[in-house]
């Protein structure tokens, strides 16, 4: 498919959406190598810009694990009272999957990310603990409880999508925006999943997380540098973990309480997800009155890695409309 070319034509369905062109492939390369350079250790050290240097997580105790998570403020003192971002990874992923985000974020907003239990620097959960849609939505409001934050904009990813969404339906007071980023509302409606469990016992987490490699991003779509950081930190996470949530996934049913959702919705998505059709996601733009989705050309399921700058400018544009 040429670039930028959205789905949508193909299917000549009648959806109300935007096609955003995706930038020259060179700049998200550049965009996510500088990244990747600044933090070498790839075996769950957590690294992140803060303006050139990694960031502290802290150690937050939820049932059955704890989590990590940092605060990041670089805005200026004249903005008295920035507002903050909360963004939010998916399933096999970690907090600094968004680094790329940052440059075009943290002059106005502070940002709150976390790594999943499971994943990242945050621990493996005990297993006596359920894991479903609201336990994972009770840890990212214990994490904004943790660190001051009443009221957010939420941004979540894939799973993390479904998160946020869910949350916002339990707790609207305390979300300002919601943003999804290749994420469903149907748990029922993602595809290609079946073999994950399998795939995990005979090849392992590296096999797992190779194989995923290939339905995360369109070849060339990100550096080197980056390509490897991805696969290595994804190989990094717990194995029974990765299963649990995905099952919890599955099971996620928000269809029936998405016409009472009260904060704004942006969604982004891209044409190629092998998980998530955009009709998923056209779908889930038609239950919500007056959400809007954008459809990012030639992208697969790791859009908010390989086109970080599309996707961040995209969420800054939709926060700024809504302050005016």
């Amino acid at each position: 498919m040429p670039e930028g070319r959205s789905i949508l034509s193909r299917l000549r369905l009648p959806f109300r959406h935007s096609r955003v062109r995706a930038h020259n492939t060179a700049s998200h390369r550049l965009d996510n190598a500088l990244f990747a350079r600044r933090g070498q250790s790839l075996g769950g050290q957590p690294w992140g810009p803060t303006m050139g240097g990694r960031h502290d997580n802290t150690r937050l105790a939820v049932p059955g694990c704890t989590l990590a998570w940092p605060l990041l403020d670089l805005t200026p003192p004249w903005l008295t009272a920035p507002e903050t971002i909360v963004m939010h990874h998916g399933i096999g992923a970690n907090q600094d999957i968004f680094a790329g985000w940052l440059p075009a974020l943290v002059h106005t907003h502070r940002i709150l990310r976390f790594d999943m239990r499971g994943h990242g620097g945050s621990e493996r959960p005990e297993a006596a603990v359920a894991i479903d849609i609201d336990r994972l939505g009770d840890d990212l409001l214990a994490v904004m409880d943790a660190a001051g934050v009443n009221r957010a904009h939420l941004m979540g990813e894939s799973i993390g999508g479904t998160i946020v969404l869910n949350a916002a339906l339990r707790v609207p007071g305390r979300v300002r925006t919601l943003t999804i980023s290749n994420g469903a509302h149907l748990g029922a409606s993602i595809q290609s999943v079946a073999g994950w469990q399998r795939m995990i016992e005979q090849h392992g987490m590296a096999g797992w997380s190779a194989h995923m490699m290939h339905a995360r991003f369109h070849d060339g779509a990100i550096s080197p540098e980056a390509c490897r950081w991805f696969e290595a930190q994804q190989a990094t996470a717990c194995p029974d973990t990765v299963l649990r949530m995905l099952r919890a996934l599955l099971g996620a049913d928000l269809v029936g309480k998405l016409p009472n959702l009260q904060p704004k919705l942006l969604l982004m998505h891209p044409d190629d997800s092998p998980f998530i059709p955009v009709s998923v996601a056209a779908g889930l733009r038609d239950l919500v009155p007056d959400a809007r989705l954008h459809v990012i050309g030639h992208a697969r399921h790791g859009l908010p890695f390989s086109h970080a700058t599309v996707c961040a400018g995209l969420l800054a544009d939709f926060i700024g409309e809504q302050a005016r």
